[in-house]
């Protein structure tokens, strides 16, 4: 790596340690046609990955010293669409559970939505408005273990129903976890084709009702750790708003931002704000 001033967002030695083999083995399996190992060290790429998700910068403001535009977003779009960013992600949540004693995949999801704005440039007929949350944008699912870890994500258009986001996240989740999952919790806003589609895979889905006597938000016993994941996504700026022309580079954001944030609980690296620990 050329020598420059560090950034917050950088990896650390020990979290590249976690990443690197990941990436090495992508290499190995994907040699240029000339021999040519790449003019851009692949811990500058990660480091441009991260530095860009943690601040939302636009991709002509990433900064000069680190790799350029273009190919940033090479192998952004190449992870993306090969599943090697997944795959990084889905290994270091198992590391995660292991350290806590807990097999490699979850019995227990917990599914939530949320609408995001979406910026100027993004698709029209990738986005919608929705009608419940008055949120024009994209609507983000997410399936979480009770560590707030994402066992699956899926980025759709705000107007989207959601029993399509449920039932398509149910089908990640069964998918992802080679049906170890026999649980979900769900909130009211997921109805009985979520519950029938979870049935369907051997997962038994259980809508949570909101006590009527609660007032404004109050988190609610293991639902509580979904609301706690989509708060820790926030910090990145990059998922604030929904930024991306394609749904599939949104959810390889997720998968970034959580990579992000295992590696550095699995190395105890100090984060750039205190609400990240």
């Amino acid at each position: 790596m050329s020598e420059r001033k560090p950034y917050r967002s950088d990896v650390s030695d020990e979290q590249w340690a976690l990443i690197e083999p990941v990436i090495t083995a992508w290499k190995a399996a994907h040699p240029s046609v000339s021999g040519h190992q790449g003019k851009y060290a692949m811990r500058e790429i990660v480091n441009a990955i991260f530095y860009q998700g943690r601040t939302g910068v636009q991709w002509e403001y990433l900064p000069h010293d680190l790799p350029p535009i273009g190919a940033v977003y090479y192998y952004f779009g190449k992870w993306r669409d090969d599943g090697t960013s997944q795959k990084i992600h889905d290994l270091l949540r198992w590391h995660v559970r292991e350290q806590k004693r807990r097999s490699a995949d979850p019995s227990l999801v917990v599914l939530d939505t949320q609408s995001v704005r979406a910026a100027a440039g993004v698709p029209a007929d990738t986005t919608g408005r929705d009608a419940a949350k008055k949120t024009p944008g994209r609507k983000r699912g997410l399936a979480v273990d009770v560590f707030g870890l994402v066992i699956a994500v899926i980025v759709l258009a705000a107007s989207t129903h959601d029993n399509v986001a449920g039932t398509a996240l149910l089908d990640k989740v069964a998918a992802t976890t080679s049906g170890t999952v026999t649980k979900a919790l769900v909130d009211q806003g997921f109805k009985k084709t979520v519950v029938d589609h979870g049935a369907g895979l051997g997962i038994d889905v259980e809508i949570v009702q909101r006590n009527p006597a609660d007032q404004g938000f109050v988190p609610q016993e293991k639902r509580w750790v979904v609301e706690q994941t989509n708060g820790t996504l926030m910090l990145h700026r990059r998922l604030v708003r929904d930024y991306e022309h394609l749904p599939a580079s949104s959810e390889s954001r997720v998968h970034w931002a959580m990579t992000a944030v295992m590696s550095r609980r699995l190395t105890r690296t100090p984060a750039s704000s205190g609400r990240w620990t």
